[in-house]
């Protein structure tokens, strides 16, 4: 990922207007020939590819209402539903006559601030739960706590300390929780928390005493059994019953059950198999399921994400799907077999039948007890898989994006599982993979497959290489678009240096190729820097599996969730520290420092150095003068850093969270990769369903 810009960038119907006034030639055409025509550009930005999602953040009227990323809900006693808007790091609340406000927190403010209503902060909050008090609940996983909003609307940090991550038990402060995203409450006002990334499921007392039910923290795998002997794979989404038992989806493509007394079994799907089948539920078979809720009559209804359906599992084992079609993306209401949904997302059932999906098209879905689907609040976007030029193309969340010398962009298209080329004419098509269907296998274009690619360079040869966060492997690409595992195994996630299908990651996220053709990996996971030489020997040089924000020499530093890569003309690698909210510098030889930004510190201010802040800060690249560019997700914009370490705010900012076009500095809602043409220094900035394009001056 890779981006420039200097102070001057154009809208391509701008071009094109100028074009036709000065008669240049053919104004219809790819646009780059046209821009070398032109003596000057205009600073502003254009759509390149796919059609702009209708996630915002927006109050008011439900169909008027905008989201980014709807994760978890919950209704109360009263018929209310709170949400939490995990992109917009804020609480909402859906009132009974269809109106929304904002329960809690700053949109597109993140932080971990304590406080009344507006004045509090979260960070990528996934889930709530209701007491019969009526105070919410919130398992805030960016800041790894658990979080307390009285009717009030006064929020306190109920257990762990934010930013500080690990497994402790305890009371209050002193417990740990590693990326917390789901949480119920019982009767009795305990708390039971899926803390994902400890691999365990955690219970809070009403004041506020923390212990593990089920699992051991650290311990990956599928074991069945009572308490700690019992494995999970990441769990997600957590429900309850009347009788206080735990329904949860797990990474494993499972669904579990935990009785009141901690005793865990496997309701449906096969451990580490993917795939859409219905039928008896021991041979049914799942992908990434996200979201579980139960009825009044035991039926369970699992939002399986990566298929993008809703399914039904009855209490004789059953499992049918009522809503979507495995395998395609989409927004389209209507009724069974012809209604699509985009996944990941929750599902949330009432007492009348119905079935509500937050569909990662921003929106809240809502499944009728006869079938129907319908969109209930928010705006949805325009996802899909579809090759075509331009605006007619369709994707589901691009990711990693590169560019090639003949200025062929490659993109990441991760919810759709596959890689996409776009032309320099604006022409998309599939490069490798096949739309909605997640996987492994290598082999030639539509029958290789893929599970979470994320990040993509693109070599002086022609060969792509894209990152794989759930299969924990680097693919490599050749221009014909044989696809081969380069390194890591499939689904076996871990740390070791080796050659190839020795060597372990876990979550790799992004990726970058110098020169000489070797490739560096952000190991996510690891909080690592990898490198693998052209044939596939990996090494570590910096960082190691613990967190932290230390700079110093291999694996004396230390990263807190690295994003994304790019190298500069000298061989150093420019890192986003994502949980850190810094950009690093790692030299050759391994050396780290902090270029910009403050650990731990949230925030959007320019300035130089340590006093400038960024928000979960995603894509970086550098452009042929050195200039460094950051897609600042969090703060809905793209940032520059100059070779004094100065960050300003080129494109969007602050909470102007929609996608504007045109004049600088426009507007961006979330952006996620960036990549520069190394011959122009034209900007491709990815969104969630889309790509925009600007260009240097």
């Amino acid at each position: 990922m890779h981006s420039p810009i200097a102070k001057r960038i154009t809208y391509h119907l701008t071009i094109m207007t100028a074009c036709l006034l000065a008669g240049c030639g053919n104004a219809g055409g790819g646009g780059i020939e046209i821009l070398s025509a032109l003596p000057t550009r205009i600073p502003s930005l254009s759509l390149f590819a796919g059609s702009p999602s209708g996630q915002g953040y927006l109050d008011g009227a439900r169909a008027q209402a905008r989201f980014s990323y709807v994760a978890g809900m919950r209704f109360d006693g009263a018929g209310n539903m709170f949400v939490a808007d995990a992109r917009n790091a804020v609480i909402r609340k859906i009132d009974g006559a269809g109106m929304v406000s904002t329960l809690a927190g700053g949109a597109e403010l993140a932080g971990s601030t304590d406080g009344s209503a507006g004045a509090a902060r979260f960070s990528m909050p996934s889930d709530v739960a209701i007491d019969g008090a009526g105070n919410v609940y919130v398992a805030d996983s960016g800041n790894s706590v658990v979080r307390k909003i009285t009717p009030g609307g006064v929020v306190t940090t109920l257990a762990g300390v934010a930013g500080q991550y690990g497994a402790s038990d305890g009371a209050g402060a002193a417990a740990r929780f590693s990326g917390p995203s789901g949480i119920v409450v019982d009767r009795q006002g305990n708390l039971f928390v899926a803390d994902t990334w400890n691999q365990t499921i955690r219970t809070i007392t009403p004041n506020g005493s923390v212990s593990t039910f089920a699992g051991s923290a650290g311990a990956w795998g599928h074991t069945d059994g009572a308490g700690a002997a019992a494995q999970f794979s990441g769990p997600g989404s957590i429900a309850i019953d009347g009788a206080g038992t735990l329904y949860v989806t797990d990474g494993d493509n499972t669904i579990r059950r935990i009785s009141a007394a901690g005793v865990v079994s496997t309701v449906a799907g096969v451990s580490g198999q993917s795939g859409s089948a219905d039928g008896p539920a021991a041979s049914a078979l799942f992908n990434g399921p996200s979201g579980v809720t139960v009825d009044g009559g035991g039926n369970l209804f699992v939002m399986d994400g990566y298929n993008s359906t809703v399914r039904k599992i009855t209490p004789d084992g059953t499992v049918s799907t009522v809503a979507g079609v495995a395998g395609k993306v989409g927004n389209v209401d209507g009724a069974a077999g012809v209604a699509l949904l985009k996944g990941p997302g929750r599902v949330l059932a009432d007492g009348a039948g119905n079935v509500y999906i937050s569909d990662n098209n921003s929106a809240i879905r809502k499944l009728a007890a006869d079938g129907t689907l319908s969109t209930w609040a928010g705006g949805t976007g325009a996802a899909g898989s579809a090759d075509g030029r331009g605006a007619e193309a369709r994707f589901s969340f691009p990711n990693g994006i590169a560019v090639d010398a003949q200025k062929n962009l490659y993109v990441a298209d991760q919810d759709n599982a596959t890689v996409r080329k776009i032309s320099a004419g604006g022409v998309v098509s599939t490069l490798a993979g096949k739309a909605g269907a997640w996987g492994y296998a290598d082999g030639r274009a539509d029958t290789a497959r893929f599970s979470g690619v994320g990040g993509m360079a693109v070599d002086a040869n022609g060969n792509a290489y894209v990152t794989e966060f759930y299969n924990h492997t680097v693919r490599k690409i050749t221009p014909a678009g044989v696809v081969s595992t380069l390194a890591g195994a499939a689904g076996q996630s871990g740390y070791a240096d080796g050659s190839g299908a020795t060597a372990r990651f876990n979550g790799p996220n992004n990726v970058a190729v110098d020169r000489q053709g070797n490739v560096y990996v952000t190991d996510y996971g690891n909080n690592a820097i990898r490198r693998i030489t052209p044939d596939g020997l990996v090494s570590t040089l910096a960082g190691a599996t613990q967190a932290g924000s230390a700079d110093g020499a291999g694996g004396a530093a230390r990263f807190n969730g690295p994003n994304s890569l790019a190298l500069d003309a000298a061989g150093n690698l420019l890192v986003t520290d994502a949980v850190n909210n810094t950009v690093r510098k790692v030299t050759p030889a391994g050396m780290v420092t902090t270029v910009a930004g403050k650990p731990g510190e949230v925030g959007g201010a320019d300035g130089v150095g340590a006093a400038a802040r960024f928000n979960y800060p995603w894509g970086i690249a550098v452009d042929r003068a050195g200039a460094v560019y950051v897609a600042d997700s969090g703060n809905n914009s793209v940032r520059k850093i100059d070779a004094a370490g100065k960050v300003s705010t080129v494109i969007g900012g602050g909470t102007v969270y929609s996608n504007v076009q045109g004049a600088l500095p426009a507007g961006l809602a979330y952006p996620i990769g960036v990549a520069v043409d190394p011959t122009s220094d034209a900007l491709y900035i990815t969104l969630p369903d889309a790509v925009l394009k600007a260009v240097v001056n």
